[in-house]
């Protein structure tokens, strides 16, 4: 009989080895407690009990004893005895959950061909046999019980199966990794203590005191009526609901009143708020820790997004580090490319939070700024979480494209957190919009009316046009300057620095790329805005006379004579649909017109043919494959070293810092992701053309990958200043 089977080499103080069957049951009680909420505990708890079966030959066991005396890795390869048996067991395509617990999903013709290979491989066959005497339930006495929409008898669809596996291997690898943590700390992380199901008295009584604490706005009684329209939808049962807040309607405290309080009616244990860009993600993370994390102590709000810090010192931040590996907290606020370049990816790091994706709500804020090319596999996601996985998803936009429409979606309930949307949009149109068309303007012209306003934001297409017209606005008065040609942290202090001189009433101009639109909150009574899509002109508007103080904030809304000429090829199709159906004749707040831009805008998209090519790699499980098709960013720009802050005390330290840390990305040692973290306050974007002829002219150098560090000039409020080869100049 097989004796001293191990897992895992000896930790240190106590030099206890971790023994195979125990690693094996440990990981399979895991894997099935978070496969519960979806049905799939059995399944799971299988993968996970198979996953390192293949640890159990002779030749694996002294290369773990070799590593041990001598270091290194044990070398000998372990993943294809679990996966032979889930194949051997009719369990098809989760023998890929196995395969690739530590490299990643494989696709399914490469599984067949290493399944091929282990039909006959003696190893295979020597792991199976000794691991079989210490733990015998490794074969299946009995049929497994499966999710119930597998065996209803209906036909199963690809892209549900799709998930299944991500989910399964999901709970795998996160089981796998906190069993392994367990045995080299010698203690198990304790889960934590709350769920999203007890927040709503917390959130309550943190919005009670956050509202008496703001200034009033003639408003509010109309923001409190969308809250409790909210509150009153979430007793409805789990499904996709909608909430087209108009901007300004509160929809921040209303996202988080309909997820606490259905969080609470369905016993749901996470709320995953996503958002398109970082500065909404920080600016929303805020608000719900304020609301959430009380006196007791317990953190509940995780923050988890490139931008922020995971390595300093405290408590809390060794908490957000660990809750962040595995999203094991029960209010979650991320990016929407983190969340879905996580559930597409087929890496372990990336997917091991995918499993509390499920029996989870899901709302997914700003959704107009999902990509069009990429919105078939997001809804079909959507759809099969929501139908096949216990979760709740909530599309929140003031600018809410008709999902419905795409083929996922078609013939699936949604519900309508507000009945009656349109009164609400009519009662809260706080601008009167100025169209400046025909005959075009100049920049020139623009700067020179927006001089002469006390308060002004004026926001363009492009990072070129937004330091044009930020010179030409300085020759008349002092402004400030928002584009992502400015490193993050001076992004961070120019705005932190705009939102006070507006809560003080001092002047302030300011001329930003669109970064500033969807959800920043920002409140001027005079705006300007450069002629682009509908979504982006109403997104804008929401940054003027956002509180109601006003009668009416005025927008004028102008296409440059001498503007960046990339435009038409950056926006395409949208472009021209909005042309077609707003101007001096149609606000873009018209709902009606909206809707019928966006049908327009998904038709010259092909928005169906798009995403399919993904769809298609999903049905036949090319897992790897559909990673590196889904990408939210598109690849034309590159991240730049900037050395902002060097004129301000303490740069020589900090200045000593980032060449510290670029010497050690150069040097390719250990450790780069926390170098990059660590650089993030420092990093602007430029277009791709535009890095490459800075390195050939001498002002960048690069670093490592498509990392560069920027030599030239640096100015003091616009950043990085270059021109673009590159067509397709940068947008934010």
């Amino acid at each position: 009989m097989a004796r001293d089977l191990w897992a895992h080499s000896a930790r240190d103080g106590d030099g206890i080895r971790h023994e195979l069957d125990e690693h094996l049951r440990g990981t399979a009680r895991r894997a099935g407690q978070f496969a519960e909420v979806f049905g799939g505990e059995a399944l799971a708890a299988h993968c996970g009990l198979v996953h390192d079966v293949g640890k159990g030959t002779c030749e694996w066991q002294q290369g773990l004893i070799n590593a041990e005396v001598h270091g290194g890795r044990v070398g000998v390869p372990h993943k294809h005895a679990g996966a032979w048996l889930l194949d051997e067991q009719q369990l098809g395509i989760m023998a890929a959950v196995v395969f690739g617990h530590h490299g990643g999903l494989p696709s399914a013709a490469r599984l067949a061909e290493e399944l091929r290979y282990a039909d006959t491989a003696p190893l295979v066959a020597e792991a199976i046999k000794r691991v079989e005497e210490l733990v015998p339930e490794i074969r299946l006495p009995n049929p497994l019980a499966l999710p119930g929409w597998l065996t209803d008898g209906k036909p199963v669809d690809p892209h549900d199966m799709d998930l299944l596996v991500r989910m399964v291997f999901s709970t795998v690898v996160d089981a796998d990794f906190l069993d392994t943590e367990e045995h080299f700390a010698a203690a198990a992380r304790c889960p934590h203590p709350v769920s999203a199901a007890q927040l709503v008295e917390k959130f309550e009584q943190g919005r009670v005191q956050s509202l008496a604490e703001a200034k009033p706005s003639p408003i509010d009684g109309l923001r409190e009526g969308v809250y409790q329209q909210a509150v009153a939808a979430a007793g409805g049962p789990r499904g996709v609901y909608r909430l087209p807040g108009p901007t300004g309607s509160g929809k921040t405290f209303a996202i988080g009143g309909f997820a606490t309080h259905h969080a609470r009616v369905h016993g749901l244990k996470r709320i995953i708020v996503a958002v398109p860009y970082m500065s909404i993600t920080e600016q929303n993370a805020d608000v719900y820790r304020r609301l959430l994390d009380g006196a007791d102590g317990v953190p509940v709000v995780l923050e988890h997004h490139s931008g922020i810090d995971l390595d300093g010192g405290g408590v809390r931040t060794r908490w957000q580090r660990l809750a962040a590996e595995n999203w094991d907290a029960p209010f979650v606020v991320t990016t929407t490319i983190r969340l879905f370049e996580s559930l597409f990816s087929s890496k372990p790091a990336a997917m091991r939070r995918v499993h509390r994706l499920a029996g989870a709500v899901i709302v997914l804020d700003e959704v107009q700024a999902l990509p069009d090319r990429l919105l078939i596999p997001i809804v079909s996601a959507l759809r099969s979480l929501a139908e096949r996985f216990g979760s709740t998803v909530l599309l929140a936009s003031a600018t809410q494209p008709p999902f419905e429409l795409l083929s996922p979606l078609r013939g699936m309930p949604i519900t309508d957190v507000l009945a009656e949307p349109k009164p609400l949009y009519q009662a809260l149109n706080r601008v009167r919009y100025e169209w400046r068309l025909d005959p075009k303007p100049t920049l020139a012209d623009i700067a020179e009316e927006a001089a002469a306003q006390r308060q002004v934001l004026a926001i363009v297409n492009t990072t070129k046009d937004a330091q044009r017209i930020h010179g030409l606005l300085e020759e008349h008065r002092p402004a400030l300057h928002l584009s992502t040609r400015m490193a993050a942290e001076h992004r961070r202090r120019t705005l932190g620095e705009i939102k006070r001189l507006l809560a003080d009433d001092e002047p302030v101009a300011v001329c930003s790329t669109q970064l500033v639109e969807a959800g920043v909150d920002l409140d001027f009574p005079y705006g300007f805005r450069a002629f682009a899509p509908a979504d982006s002109l109403q997104q804008a508007a929401g940054r003027i006379n956002r509180s109601g103080r006003l009668p009416y904030g005025t927008v004028i809304i102008f296409d440059p004579e001498d503007g960046n000429g990339g435009v038409q090829a950056l926006y395409g199709a949208a472009l021209e649909a909005t042309r077609d159906r707003f101007g001096p004749h149609c606000a873009p707040d018209d709902l009606d017109a909206l809707d019928s831009y966006y049908r327009a805008r998904f038709d010259f998209h092909n928005v169906e043919q798009a995403g399919q090519e993904i769809q298609r790699e999903r049905q036949v499980h090319d897992f790897p494959r559909v990673g590196e098709l889904f990408r939210m960013i598109d690849e034309w720009t590159v991240p730049v070293v900037t050395r902002y802050g060097d004129e301000e005390p303490q740069s020589e330290e900090r200045s000593g810092e980032v060449d510290r840390i670029l010497a050690h990305l150069r040097g390719g040692y250990p450790g780069a992701g926390a170098q990059l973290r660590a650089l993030r306050p420092y990093l602007a974007t430029l277009p791709r053309g535009a890095a490459r002829k800075a390195v050939e002219e001498g002002l960048a150098v690069p670093v490592v990958g498509d990392l560069i560090e920027w030599l030239g000039d640096y100015h003091p409020r616009r950043g990085i200043e270059l021109g673009s080869p590159d067509p397709k100049e940068l947008v934010f």
